[in-house]
């Protein structure tokens, strides 16, 4: 089964919301990231931080998936994406060394 990578950057949208607001949909992001997991879907979900561990860089999200349709039907039903609050890409990822080869 193919690994799919999602990268995804908040759009102005979402910079323009108050911290408390983000967080309750940055908390539904999370619960449906658990949700995936305990279904048994292979993902793993986080955010990028510069040298000094400040935030903004954008968010990772990566998954297995049948095929890049069946990547992006799941991909799409992230809280963040249905609220429209993140530019996203979706890019099969094949690993060729390390222990994600199998």
């Amino acid at each position: 089964m193919p690994w799919f990578v999602k990268t995804e950057r908040f759009t102005t949208q979402t910079l323009s919301l108050l911290p408390a607001q983000r967080q309750a949909y940055l908390a539904a992001h999370r619960a449906w990231v658990k949700g995936l997991i305990s279904s048994g879907i292979k993902v793993s979900s986080g955010y990028l931080v510069d040298a000094e561990q400040r935030p903004g860089g954008g968010g990772l999200f990566v998954l297995k998936a049948d095929s890049f349709e069946a990547a992006r039907r799941l991909v799409e039903q992230d809280p963040m994406i249905v609220e429209g609050l993140v530019d996203w890409n979706l890019q099969e990822w094949i690993p060729v060394c390390g222990e994600l080869i199998a």
